[in-house]
């Protein structure tokens, strides 16, 4: 394959007002400014749990998938190991509750028994917010009054009139929660605290801590440290390595336009593959390939995503 060979590529999304929506467009838009042979094409699906299933049957080329779905899939967890590889890091995703400014509540165990939604029917923050919960001991439908929508963009309504308490949600420059943030009333975020930490990592090892810097929601003047992990790009195992290697290629060349067609777009840098993947295994050959011969090294083990 010569470096100019025409491609064109169905990537998987996620249903309107998810976050995945705005970060596949910014990431076609970029791939193709560099790479102008390259044509990716997003599709809104229902998100990761669709998008990993399509990847498989070759539906897809390209898919966004949060982390736990992902690790759920390329570990064979409760299912056979997905042939799948991951192409690139997307952002990372530390799961956070947010509340209006005027909300009592200031910790999870407030939250207990409450309305919250927790994100649309096929999201990856839906398997994030079950694996932290389970690791304090709690469980979104026996603990809270679940709510499971079909499409993102119904969520801020239900918390801006009552019929929910909080929302569930992650990421950078998550979209109901930006707009919550600059809502008259203000938001506040609500994580695990230490000890719940602790216990969620211990549990599930393969989760991160993770910080969402100041600044990153309006009104946040502090860091936000919570647990999660990074969504990623997938594709099939069978993807060309030349072709994997030139997708590397034009997210690193690409960093500086991503961070600024869409906030969430700005830890989508060729270093940050490393820090994605759980294993380095899943991590496409042709992807691994770039990253050696570039001279991108994984970071220092224990570092924190900022």
């Amino acid at each position: 394959m010569t470096k100019d060979h025409a491609v064109g590529l169905l990537l998987g999304t996620s249903p309107p007002g998810g976050g995945f929506t705005p970060y596949g467009d910014a990431f076609a838009a970029t791939i193709h400014e560099v790479d102008p042979a390259l044509t990716i094409q997003p599709v809104m699906t229902k998100g990761s749990t669709e998008n990993i299933p399509q990847l498989e049957a070759g539906e897809l080329a390209l898919g966004l998938a949060g982390g736990e779905p992902a690790f759920e899939a390329l570990s064979g967890i409760g299912r056979p190991p997905a042939p799948l590889r991951i192409i690139a890091p997307m952002y990372s995703s530390a799961g956070m509750f947010i509340v209006p400014g005027t909300s009592p509540a200031r910790s999870i165990h407030d939250l207990k028994g409450q309305p919250v939604v927790f994100g649309a029917v096929g999201s990856g923050l839906v398997v994030l917010a079950r694996y932290v919960l389970s690791g304090m001991g709690l469980d979104m439908h026996r603990d809270f009054k679940a709510i499971l929508l079909e499409n993102d963009n119904e969520a801020l309504g239900m918390l801006t009139d009552g019929r929910a308490a909080a929302l569930w949600g992650g990421g950078i420059g998550w979209p109901a929660f930006e707009a919550l943030s600059r809502s008259p009333s203000g938001a506040r975020f609500i994580v695990p605290d230490d000890e719940e930490s602790a216990a969620i990592l211990w549990r599930h090892a393969f989760l991160k801590r993770l910080v969402v810097p100041i600044g990153t929601y309006p009104g946040q003047t502090s860091p936000i440290v919570s647990i999660g992990s990074w969504s990623v790009i997938l594709a099939s195992a069978n993807m060309d390595d030349d072709l994997a290697y030139r997708l590397a290629r034009a997210v690193h060349r690409g960093e500086a336009a991503m961070a600024q067609r869409v906030s969430s777009g700005r830890e989508s840098r060729a270093a940050n593959t490393w820090m994605a993947c759980p294993d380095v295994s899943f991590i496409h050959p042709g992807v691994r390939r770039y990253l050696e011969e570039t001279g991108i090294e994984p970071p220092p083990e224990g570092d924190i995503a900022d």
